[in-house]
């Protein structure tokens, strides 16, 4: 494994996701899945959310429209605070569940705009708080 890859991607993921959502994701790894904690911050993080080809905004706002059509729920929620933390409007939220809804489907579109709507909320509450 790649050290200086990992504290990369762990550094751009708790930027995106939240420090307080990682530090208890990668605490809370066990034997089992640390791997994956790892595997997870050093490629998807470190080695692609590092690359400066694209701006993170980009990025998030491609990666909601992914998880929407591959229906992920539980990514897709963390995700939409991810992309309002790298400045992707709710407007723009809107736009790109919109434009999943005719690419993917109806119920797609249905199902991401109940868990973004969700997502939303959350975020709104987190940060009055």
């Amino acid at each position: 494994m790649n050290d200086e890859l990992f504290e990369r991607g762990l550094e751009i993921r708790k930027a995106v996701l939240g420090k307080d959502f990682v530090e208890k994701s990668i605490a809370s790894a066990d034997d089992f899945n640390m791997p994956m904690q790892r595997l997870t911050t050093e490629y998807c993080w470190g080695a692609v959310w590092g690359r400066e080809e694209l701006p993170r905004k980009t990025r998030s706002m491609l990666n909601l429209a992914m998880l929407a059509a591959l229906n992920r729920p539980h990514e897709l929620k963390m995700h939409v605070g991810g992309a309002l933390r790298n400045g992707v409007t709710k407007a723009e939220i809107r736009e790109v569940l919109l434009q999943v809804a005719i690419y993917c489907g109806i119920p797609a579109g249905v199902d991401a705009f109940r868990v973004a709507k969700e997502a939303l909320a959350e975020f709104d509450r987190a940060q009055k708080a």
